[in-house]
């Protein structure tokens, strides 16, 4: 049976932390490999994407394989064609598939109805890939992930869903901010806390930030929501990372933020810009993530 990597709940405790032991091992050599030599990695994008779509890329082509791109113009992926016949033609041509989509059931029924790995390289619930990059980050400078507290400020979306899927897996404290009506899911939180994870979801964004060695945030509108983008405006605008929200952190703290960032709404130039900032490291990582990534997915996860 494949192993499917759709929310970083599809990791063991263990197995998450040796991945992450593994991308800081890749990254220090620049590692390639020969692993996915004579494999084929599909990679299906009905959104558009800068660092996943290169760094997935690249991260195929480390690791010995070749990828094919594949935008929602290329395929039948929701469109007449049911998502069981794509999964069931495309098992036959690759060896796995790498999808970034909207709904989240779409990746569930590729990896249902399909005989390869699927990898979430973005859905509208979760961005798995993404919060390992972050996480290791955050390890690389810190020196570890115990004890620390990563606050969140904005949007309870796919970001937020997969960062408190991480304290389940992770020793790592995380507090979230968001406005009423726009908090992470309720039920994901729960399954999180029945494993473990230390999660608490305030209206606050000081009351999160306080004491914070890490503070993140998204943009207020994702890709899909272009509608809603002046409403959010008013209702995001006090949950904006600046100085004075930093400030309410703990000494020394870095700042996150996934990319693309809209300055001057959900960040500030000067603090993406400014010393706390360690948004380029986390971008980067993305990369180290990802071959790491897969080759659990083609060995251990074998």
């Amino acid at each position: 049976m494949p192993h499917h990597l759709l929310t970083l709940l599809d990791f063991t405790p263990e197995e998450a932390g040796r991945i992450l032991d593994r991308a800081a091992a890749m990254k220090a050599v620049n590692y390639r490999s020969k692993l996915l030599d004579g494999k084929t990695c599909i990679l299906i994008f009905e959104k558009a994407s800068t660092r996943t779509r290169v760094s997935f890329e690249v991260a195929v082509r480390h690791l010995g394989g070749w990828p094919i791109f594949m935008t929602q113009n290329d395929s039948q992926l929701g469109r007449d064609e049911p998502i069981r016949d794509t999964a069931r033609v495309l098992s036959r041509y690759g060896d796995c598939l790498i999808v970034r989509t909207f709904g989240h059931d779409k990746l569930e029924d590729l990896a249902s109805f399909g005989s390869i790995p699927v990898v979430n390289a973005l859905s509208d619930a979760y961005h798995p890939c993404q919060i390992m990059a972050d996480l290791l980050t955050i390890r690389e400078h810190s020196g570890r992930l115990d004890g620390l507290k990563l606050a969140y400020v904005g949007d309870g979306n796919n970001i937020v869903h997969s960062l408190i899927n991480a304290a389940a897996r992770f020793p790592i404290k995380v507090a979230v901010a968001s406005p009423a009506g726009y908090e992470p899911s309720a039920a994901v939180v729960a399954k999180a806390r029945e494993q473990g994870a230390d999660v608490t979801v305030v209206a606050d964004p000081a009351e999160a930030a306080a004491g914070a060695n890490y503070l993140y945030t998204d943009v207020w509108a994702s890709m899909g929501q272009e509608a809603e983008h002046a409403a959010r405006v008013k209702i995001f605008a006090g949950y904006q990372i600046n100085d004075a929200l930093l400030a309410k952190a703990a000494p020394g703290a870095k700042v996150l933020h996934c990319l693309p960032a809209h300055r001057g709404e959900e960040i500030t130039d000067a603090v993406i810009e400014g010393p706390a900032s360690i948004v380029w490291d986390e971008a980067e990582n993305r990369l180290h993530v990802q071959k790491a990534i897969l080759e659990w997915i083609f060995t251990q996860g074998n």
